[in-house]
């Protein structure tokens, strides 16, 4: 039972992150799309404002995520990253060079700095949800194995391509729900229907998708097919799907109150589901959690780490997003940051 427990932890995480970090992701999205510089200032203002105190604390369920992996799977790890390191690889450049892009945008004094560095975070925050989606996808397809080489079938397979496009698609959806709430928060009521469009339109993205995923899925990735449309992960999915349309009436009705935790239980059961889906196996349908776990030692003292670390992180993370979400939080000002306009200077 302890590898599957620890597995189960695993996809928790990847939820977390998923919620978590994909509002980021869907932020940097609508930055993208904000237009030129006079008409996306006010939502890349308000982009900035939203996401400034937390968006660092996010990746910790990244770290996490990597870390259960190698500790407790190690030869999942192995066979992941061997089969799937250039998307992979990708998907951390683009980390890397999305949280440098947001952190320097601000203090940037000129406008082309600002373009720049906006426009780094901005395509960063694309391209990184869109590869480690299709990482999934090429594992939820059986591609993946003990041996597998690096290949481009591996993740630029049908399967791959749907996965990263729904990834994008419901980091769009949590970012746009969470931008309603954050605009009315900070009384900029023009932009709440701004994104509440824009929440919308990529929760229909994401209907439109899934649809297109359900014959490619069935051919492609058979396992998974099967356990999504019977048994709990068929309960899942209707369960996510009545959050997501839940969602999308909260928005209708202009409620923004309760739209936010639908909007995450909608992601969030998905990657449950999809969980379920794949169960017994980490890599369909070559190597189960059993076969793959480490030695027991290891999984006992991962147990033990995990639960010192929910205890003592778990609070922390909760205080901090609710702090941020009921304002009592501020990002940096131009002032704090020593980037007042200079002579000269263009903004």
């Amino acid at each position: 039972m302890m590898p599957e427990l620890i597995a189960w932890v695993l996809v928790l995480a990847v939820a977390a992150y998923a919620c978590a970090g994909g509002t980021d992701y869907g932020a940097g999205f609508w930055d993208l799309l904000a237009g030129g510089a006079d008409r996306g200032e006010r939502p890349r203002r308000l982009i900035d404002h939203a996401m400034g105190p937390v968006w660092e604390a996010n990746n910790v369920w990244l770290i996490f995520v990597l870390v259960i992996m190698w500790t407790g799977f190690p030869t999942t790890f192995q066979a992941v990253f061997a089969a799937m390191w250039l998307p992979l690889a990708l998907a951390a450049v683009g980390l890397v060079l999305r949280g440098a892009g947001f952190a320097l945008r601000k203090p940037a004094r000129r406008l082309t700095q600002r373009r720049f560095y906006g426009a780094v975070f901005a395509s960063s925050s694309l391209v990184t949800p869109f590869f480690l989606g299709a990482v999934l996808g090429g594992i939820a397809s059986g591609r993946v194995a003990v041996g597998t080489t690096a290949s481009a079938d591996a993740w630029a397979n049908p399967t791959s391509v749907i996965a990263g496009l729904l990834a994008v698609a419901a980091a769009a959806f949590l970012g746009a729900v969470f931008l309603c709430s954050d605009a009315r928060r900070f009384g900029a009521e023009d932009l709440v229907g701004y994104f509440r469009r824009r929440a919308l339109t990529a929760l229909g993205a994401i209907v439109v998708l899934a649809l297109i995923g359900l014959p490619v899925t069935h051919s492609d990735a058979r396992h998974v097919w099967e356990g999504l449309t019977r048994g709990l992960g068929l309960l899942l999915v209707l369960l996510a799907a009545v959050c997501g349309l839940g969602t999308a009436v909260l928005l209708a009705r202009r409620s923004y109150r309760w739209c936010r935790y639908t909007s995450v239980a909608s992601v969030a059961l998905t990657v449950f589901a999809w969980g379920f889906a794949q169960r017994p196996y980490l890599l369909p349908t070559s190597l189960t959690a059993a076969d793959a776990a480490g030695a027991p030692q290891t999984l006992r003292w991962l147990v033990i780490v995990t639960v010192v670390a929910i205890v003592l992180i778990g609070p922390a993370l909760v205080l901090l997003y609710w702090m941020d979400t009921h304002g009592e939080l501020d990002s940096l000002t131009d002032a704090d940051t020593q980037a007042g306009r200079a002579p000269g200077d263009t903004l």
